[in-house]
């Protein structure tokens, strides 16, 4: 696969920077480059299994995991004489997944509390440690809540993508095995709100919904439209909240072309079950959005549309928002304009492929110039992702001339905004995870599986005032606002595949659950 001259070192290899370039290009391996994160912060680059059976990590190159967080590492950074270090992952034919994703250990995989309020200077504690920060209690002049974010992996969806789970031993992937073991998991973590995505709507009637039922969980589900199996649930413990509105988004329109995927999103009003009687509500959304790393012009107007749905519903009546929090699997990785474009609260799209939007797609794929505007009048959704409020120009009826004056400046005025390149959103919101190790830049991940292993799946929520000063969208009021206490931290590919990655004998899902701890001060 490389060039001959590559000098052997034991059963790894090296190579020159120029040869494994001139590989890349001639062999197709940059159609599955990818970057995690924003290219400009990325720590290091790695080669997709899909094309490729290269798994490049700084690890490879030098034992050690240390010294990667502050390290710009892109190849133009390196010189023509440097050279690459790969480990020889062994390929018995085309297709084959590599012999280091092929391993027989099983285990189970810990994850840690990290506590992130600072008053709160213990050290984390293993998953399964039931003590209790006593810091972290309800009282009457502050509330507690934990969120989980979890895409279940529809069994139908599983059968029909079949190629992604080649690593998997069969039994392992059958829905009487894979759904007790993610009743158990949510079980365990015990929260307050489950955002769950990739709910398949027959399981969802006869066990999902009864299971959760019986836990204590009030459940509302939102089935994706046309003939798609799957949907969005938001379930609720009764014990700690009251159901104000159910709000449900259908991304599909029939009216407007773009508009041809059936993804979902589903937006709750919860008000907290607690004395103090003028506790702000708590608006929660869940969606999956689109995949097609191909469509980010699909994604970017679903991501509009289910913000207009939350600054609906969020809207309280003295002109503030109550606190958000926005749970799901977005298809984009951290630092891809769709990422940005949540946590800034802006987006000047002129000129970005729309291939770029999530940052999945690093072929040549997709390259299309998203056009001005992203999506048409029609929808009813401003450049401030609110709904349009149709206005009519009043003018006498006896002056038709005024009348068709009035009209073309109109016209004028409503064509000027519509060319607008730039998005924004009123939220100021901030993402429970950091995305990377601190320790080393190794990314986090949140799902993996035979083809890739990268973050999809978030969690954001409305900071407190004091945390977002100077972001943009700070300006805009909060009624109280949530501090994160705590999250369950993620892992990195190669801890996954110390288990054989996902899904496997204990893990049932090919997406990891993320679960935050919030306090809501009154």
């Amino acid at each position: 696969m490389f060039p001959h001259h590559s000098r052997s070192l034991g059963r790894d290899w090296t190579t020159p920077w120029e040869n494994l370039q001139r590989c890349c290009w001639n062999r197709h391996i940059s159609s599955c480059m990818r970057w995690p994160g924003h290219y400009s912060q990325a720590p290091y680059p790695y080669f997709s299994s899909r094309h490729f059976s290269l798994n490049w990590r700084p690890p490879c190159l030098f034992e050690s995991r240390t010294q990667f967080q502050y390290c710009n590492w892109r190849p133009d950074n390196l010189s023509q004489t440097s050279l690459i270090h790969l480990s020889s992952y062994i390929m018995n034919a085309e297709g084959d997944e590599p012999s280091s994703k092929r391993r027989k250990h099983q285990g189970v995989i810990k994850r840690n509390w990290e506590y992130i309020c600072s008053h709160d200077k213990e050290k984390t504690k293993i998953l399964g440690d039931k003590n209790v920060d006593p810091k972290c209690e309800d009282s009457e002049n502050k509330f507690d809540f934990s969120v989980m974010s979890y895409n279940i992996l529809s069994q139908d969806l599983l059968e029909d993508n079949s190629h992604l789970y080649r690593h998997c031993q069969r039994p392992v992937l059958h829905w009487s095995f894979r759904f007790p073991n993610i009743l158990k998991e949510i079980k365990h973590f015990d929260a307050d709100v489950l955002c769950l995505q990739e709910v398949q709507e027959d399981h969802y009637g006869a066990e999902i919904r009864p299971s959760l039922e019986s836990l204590g969980y009030h459940c509302e589900y939102k089935m994706r439209t046309g003939r798609k199996p799957d949907g969005c649930a938001i379930c609720f413990k009764h014990s700690k909240f009251s159901l104000l509105s159910v709000n449900p988004v259908e991304f599909f329109r029939p009216d407007i072309s773009l508009l041809d995927r059936d993804n979902v999103g589903l937006v709750l009003l919860l008000q907290p079950k607690i004395a103090c009687a003028a506790s702000p509500a708590i608006c929660v959304a869940n969606t999956h959005l689109l995949y097609n790393p191909r469509r980010g012009d699909i994604k970017l107007t679903q991501l509009a549309m289910l913000l207009a749905e939350i600054s609906s519903v969020a809207h309280q009546k003295d002109g503030s928002f109550c606190p958000i929090v926005m749970c799901g699997d977005f298809n984009s990785v951290p630092g891809s304009p769709l990422y940005s474009f949540i946590k800034e609260g802006k987006l000047n799209y002129e000129g970005l492929p729309i291939g770029k939007v999530s940052g999945q797609e690093q072929s040549s794929r997709g390259q299309r110039i998203l056009s001005i505007p992203i999506w048409p009048p029609n929808l009813g959704i401003s450049q401030n992702c609110v709904y349009e409020v149709q206005q009519v120009p009043k003018v006498e009826k006896t002056d038709s001339d005024l009348t068709q004056t009035q009209l073309k400046q109109t016209e004028v005025l409503v064509t000027a905004e519509k060319l607008s390149s730039n998005l924004q959103h009123h939220f100021s919101l901030s993402s429970v995870y950091s995305h990377y190790f601190p320790d080393t830049g190794i990314p986090e991940v949140t799902t993996c599986h035979s083809r890739s292993a990268i973050t999809v799946d978030y969690i954001f929520y409305s900071a407190e005032k004091e945390d977002v000063a100077g972001h943009p969208g700070a300006e805009v009021a909060l009624v109280g606002g949530l501090k994160l206490l705590a999250r369950l931290s993620l892992l990195t590919e190669q801890d996954l595949w110390t288990v054989n990655g996902l899904p496997n004998e204990n893990n049932s899902s090919d997406h990891l659950p993320l679960l935050a701890k919030f306090r809501l001060e009154l």
